[in-house]
């Protein structure tokens, strides 16, 4: 069953300014996974060079960037382009395992531009951040109320399609924006999808792409079933 928190997990002014946030970090390229602003995101830390990045961002700020691959600008493979815009996390849980895994929380800061990537000699890729285009994720913002009935009616019928069970007394517990940075981080979309919403200019902007691709996702699903 996929759960949702009951914290409203919008960033506010409590995460302080730009000027806070460190412009060199590492990076941690993961398709098909995106980190929003307040949002958390668990992580099973267990390739050595990944390994050693947490351990590395432990003894420091403990930042480090999500950022998904780009197939497209790979040549297909997804290895070595990325797309342009990530989202930088703290570390705000971490736990070793006997087994030498990292298990981590990533607690969504800011999203950020690619200034530059460095050379390094470091396992792991690192880079130069450009916040200043979502210097907007430090404030607290509002998604439109009135679209909470769109998006559980958008819900429902995407979760039936996806077989996917849920709370539906804590969905309509949770604050808006909250449940809607969940969604975007959770429901299994497309990388490029999740990547649309990642670059969304904000709550309100959020909430219409999640709604328009629970709708598309139901509709794709539903005409695939149609033609067997």
């Amino acid at each position: 069953m996929t759960t949702f928190s009951d914290h409203d997990s919008t960033p506010g002014s409590d995460q302080g300014s730009l000027s806070r946030l460190p412009s060199r970090f590492p990076i941690f390229p993961l398709s098909g996974a995106i980190l929003l602003p307040g949002g958390n995101l668990p992580l099973n830390i267990f390739e050595p060079r990944y390994l050693q990045m947490t351990k590395d961002a432990m003894r420091g700020d403990k930042v480090i960037g999500m950022i998904q691959p780009n197939p497209a600008a790979s040549g297909g493979d997804g290895e070595n382009e990325l797309y342009p815009v990530g989202c930088a996390g703290e570390i705000t849980n971490f736990e070793s395992t006997e087994d030498g895994r990292n298990l981590i929380t990533l607690t969504g800061l800011c999203r950020f531009e690619i200034a530059e990537e460095l050379t390094v000699a470091t396992p792991y890729r690192q880079v130069i951040a450009d916040f200043h285009p979502w210097q907007g994720d430090l404030e607290t913002q509002a998604a439109p109320k009135d679209i909470r009935p769109e998006l559980v009616e958008a819900l429902r019928s995407y979760f039936a399609v996806h077989d996917i069970s849920v709370d539906w007394g804590q969905i309509e517990r949770a604050p808006l924006e909250g449940l809607l940075t969940s969604l975007a981080m959770i429901c299994p979309f497309e990388p490029p999808e999740k990547q649309a919403l990642l670059e969304t200019a904000d709550a309100a902007d959020l909430a219409k792409t999640l709604v328009a691709l629970l709708r598309m996702g139901t509709l794709t699903d539903d005409n695939l079933s149609a033609r067997h």
